[in-house]
Formats: structure tokens, sequence, C-alpha cells
């Protein structure tokens, strides 16, 4: 322990913790004229948007929502999410923003893992909250969301149980409020991870680590301009989902900032592209899938796209997509991060010397997995733990510390000691690092697939084959897609005698008939399935999937076309 002198302690002093209504508070001071839209559909100014956290905040309170009690969210980006980004989290409570991909069960579980206690839900997803309320073991109050209460409010249908509509709630209540202070390391925010087998993890940040991720963003892209990102003349609309990660944590900072907000409700190209358009959109996120949707567009080759900037996360931004991109005009960024770390770890950032590049030798920059972030210590470890050389070369394991990483996962000790191990967070990539601080992500330690911004255990699609009638063996690997970046293909090996009787159709259709019943989400159904009489393995019997995609991808891809 190094020995320090402190700075002696005041007992009138005001130490001010670092709590996301202090972001907030920041949203009225310079520009509280500037909008915050909805689609088509509704529009308000800052000083609006903090009338309505402070209604938000006495209608749970009402509703017997304190502090600690966990608040459900499940809805489409919109202004009503951002509502409660700040409003849940400033009275205290818990946010839980609902993974809607999720399967059915996986959701159930989620919600009684995290101990809901009121759930705000938007119409579209009802069928989902109807499958399983009867199942929810905290849940006590429900909240309808709906946008029919701004083109005709009389075709609202509040369902029995409810408390009511989020609109007519908001307008009947006070819009006073005094967020108190509490401890900075108060939990703000939960929302759950795929990715290995088992059950969703539960990933939890305090408020002093949002505020934290915010001044780190606001370091980056206002303070170095990685991604130039200014109050007075840049719109942010997220193609993000919400529950994934905070929407990459950017609602926090644009809102700190009072920049013109634009949420686009749900993904359709032709809203994206309209509001994207009537609004003036300088700056987005989506993974690589969305962003493919919009280049690929007709209209986006008649229109004006110079203006827009997009950072892409969740898979590799490749150099196909980034070349189409830039044929737009469009200036794309590659960022890096994942669920435990808030998220942002790396964004490209192109210094004095690169920014004059020709374009193909920008691309070769601009797909990498970005610049270390201001705050951000990334190393490469091997095997043992030992460190790994920054030299562009050496592969390693990326492990990090940051002021904004999750302390681990929600009620599971050993899994939170296996992240932590050796007091770094493991990332579980393995990557090399330049002496100049790029990343650059090479492979995954964990053979977890990434198809459409989602992630899927390979494993966990591999014990659902081997319960398939007839299936002796099954190896599942992730393989190239233009569309979705990645999606499953498997490898079976048929018990003796099967053949005569099983097809991989029927196999496929036991899947799907797992997705129709709400069990299993349906990325997880392999694209392909291909019966081989032996699936290669390692010296010590392991299934050897790097083999399978180095030497077997192209009969795989062949047979799938």
């Amino acid at each position: 322990m190094i020995n320090t002198k402190l700075i002696p302690r005041t007992a009138q002093a005001y130490e001010t913790p670092m709590l996301i209504k202090h972001l907030l508070a920041q949203s009225l001071k310079y520009e509280p004229q500037r909008e915050i839209i909805y689609r088509d559909l509704f529009r308000m100014t800052y000083v609006d948007f903090n009338r309505r956290v402070r209604q938000l905040a006495n209608v749970l309170t009402n509703l017997g929502v304190g502090p600690g009690d966990t608040v459900a969210v499940f809805d489409w980006d919109s202004h009503r999410y951002l509502e409660c980004f700040f409003g849940v989290t400033s009275l205290g409570a818990i946010l839980h923003t609902i993974n809607v991909r999720l399967s059915p069960a996986q959701i159930l579980y989620t919600m009684n893992h995290a101990e809901d206690k009121i759930v705000l839900i938007h119409e579209d997803f009802l069928p989902i909250l109807n499958g399983i309320k009867s199942q929810l073991t905290t849940v006590n109050r429900f909240v309808l969301i709906s946008d029919k209460v701004y083109t005709d409010s009389s075709a609202v249908t509040i369902p029995d149980g409810f408390d009511g509509e989020y609109e007519g709630l908001l307008a009947e209540a006070s819009d006073q409020y005094d967020f108190p202070d509490f401890d900075e390391n108060t939990w703000a925010t939960t929302f759950y991870t795929t990715g290995t087998t088992g059950h969703p993890k539960g990933v939890y940040f305090s408020h002093r680590q949002l505020f934290m991720h915010t001044m780190g963003l606001l370091s980056y892209v206002v303070g170095y301009e990685a991604v130039p990102f200014r109050s007075a003349t840049d719109v942010y609309m997220p193609i993000t989902p919400m529950f994934h990660v905070h929407a990459w944590g950017f609602p926090f900072l644009a809102t700190m900032m009072s920049v013109k907000q634009v949420y686009p409700g749900r993904y359709e190209p032709e809203m994206l592209l309209r509001l994207l358009l009537k609004e003036g959109v300088t700056l987005s996120h989506c993974v690589p899938t969305i962003l493919n949707m919009l280049v690929s567009s007709p209209v986006a080759k008649q229109v004006d796209l110079s203006r827009w900037k997009v950072i892409i996360g969740g898979s590799a931004l490749t150099k196909g997509l980034a070349r189409a991109a830039l044929d737009l005009n469009i200036s794309v960024y590659a960022g890096y991060g994942m669920s435990e770390t808030a998220p942002v770890l790396t964004i490209t950032y192109l210094n004095d010397q690169e920014k004059p590049l020709p374009i193909n030798e920008q691309v070769d920059l601009r797909t990498r997995a970005g610049r270390i972030a201001p705050f951000v210590e990334l190393r490469l470890v091997d095997d043992d733990g030992n460190p790994v050389p920054h030299d562009g070369q050496s592969l390693g394991e990326v492990v990090v510390h940051a002021p904004w990483l999750t302390q681990g996962y929600y009620k599971e000790p050993d899994r939170s000691a296996e992240l932590w191990r050796d007091g770094w967070m493991h990332t579980g990539d393995v990557a090399t690092i330049t002496p100049d601080n790029w990343l650059q992500i090479a492979d995954r330690t964990k053979d977890v697939i990434k198809t459409g911004g989602e992630w899927i255990s390979s494993l966990e699609i591999e014990d659902l084959l081997s319960q398939a009638a007839g299936v002796a063996e099954a190896a599942v690997v992730g393989l190239p897609d233009d569309k979705w970046g990645e999606r499953p293909h498997a490898l079976i090996v048929l018990k003796p005698g099967a053949a005569e009787n099983v097809t991989t159709d029927q196999i496929k259709a036991g899947l799907l008939d797992k997705v129709q019943r709400g069990e299993l989400n349906k990325w997880y159904v392999p694209d392909r399935i291909v019966f081989v009489p032996e699936i290669p393995k390692t010296s010590v019997g392991k299934i050897d999937k790097k083999k399978i995609r180095s030497e077997m991808k192209d009969m795989i891809l062949g047979l799938s076309a």
C-alpha cells in the first residue's frame, strides 16, 4: 500500500456525487429549446423533456416504485426510453432494459432473475408478455405504451390488470420532483447478455460508471474529435436498440450536451432514411447489418449523405461495407466494446498523419477495431496471463481496466470471478495492438457467433442438435454472411442406421418448432445442416472448429448456395 496524504474533510463541505441526474441537469443550461423527436409522431424541447422526466418519476413513485426497485421496459428506440434512462435511475431505482430479441423463455428468466417490480411495455410486445405473465414472480404493476395516443387516442385499449397508458399517466402527474442525492455507486441499470451456454447473464452498472463512461465519450468524440460531435451542428439518431448497452452510451452524452436527438422507433428503412434527411441527422451508430440495409437502398444513391457519420460495432466492419458507405460519402468508423464494458473501449481515430491518406488506405484503418479510448487501459495476455507485446503482430487475449466496467454478473459470483480473474476484465477476444494503440480483433476465444448484431452460442445449438433423434454428434460454427455478418452452420454425424430415417429438414423443423413455442430464438436455427461421416478433432479429442472454418467452409457454403 502506497503511503499517501489525504485531503482533510470538512463536515460542512458538499461532495458532488457522480449521478445521472447531474447529466440531465446540464441539458437545460445552454440550449434548452433544442428538440427531441420521435419518428413523425412527437416533438419536444429539452424543457419539455425535463418536465416529462419529473412526471415519470412521480408516476413511478405513485405506483410504489422506490429506491432499489427494478423497472422493466419493453419499447422501440423512443423518447420514452430516453425518459426512462433518466427518470427511473434518478429515483434510485434500477432500469432493466429488456432485450426483446430473446426468446420468451429467456425473457421470463431475465425478468424473474432481475426481480422486476413494474413493467412499461409497448403494445407491440404484448403477445410476449401474455405468454409469460402468469409465470412472473415479482412483477405487480403494468403500464401500457402506445403510439396510437399521437394519432387516435380513442383506439388505445388498456389491457386488464394494467394501471394505465404511459402518456395518460404522465399528463395526470405533477411536474415537480426533486431528485435526491445518494451514493454514486448505487446500482442504476441492468440488462442481460447471452453468448455462452446456460441462462443469459445479468450485467449491471452504477451511476458512477455510467457518468464516467459519458465523460470518456465526451473527451474522445468531442475533445479529441475521434468522431466529431458538436452540440451546435450535430443531430443524433441511434440505430442501435436502446436495450443494447444503453444504446452504446450516446443518449447520455447527447442529452448532457443538449444535442438535437431523433428516435426512429421500429427500424424500417424508409422511416430511417426519411428521418435522416428531414431532420438532418449527422451521427448514428449501428451494427453492420443495418448499415448494409441502408446503403443497399435505392434511395440512398439518390440523396446527399455527406454529413452522416456512422459508428459500426457489434460485429466487424468489413472493407466491402466500408467502401460502399464511403462511396456514398458516408463517414464510417469502427468501435469495439462489450456488454460488460458499458461499452466503449475503442473507436476509430485518424491522427494528423492519417487523415490526408487516400481512401483506400483509410479503409484499412477504419475497419480496424479502433484506437484505445481515453481512460481505457487495454493489454494482451497469453493463456498463462503473461503480457503479450503491443507490436501489431503478436496475438493475445484482450484484458481491460477502465472506470466504467461492470463489477460482475448479478447473482453469479463464480462467473464474476472468472470475468475478473487476475484483477483484469477478460474479454474473450483475441487481438493485436499496434505501438500506436490500434486494436485489431483476430478471433474469439469462445465460439460465439455474431449474427445481425446478436450473440449466440454454438455450444447451445450443438446441445439442441444432439437431442434430435438419430444424431450422434454435432458441431456448429459461424461462417461469414453478407447480410447478417455471420450465420451458424452445423455438421452432424448420425447414429448407425439413422441415415434412412433422418433428414436435415426434419432436424431443422424440430428447431423451428421450438422457435414457435417460444423456447428458442430464431437466430439459433442454422442456415445449413450437413451430414458428415466424422467431425474434425484436435489431438486431445476436442472439436477442431478452426479446421472446420478453414478447410470445410467452402464445402458448407457451397452446399448452402
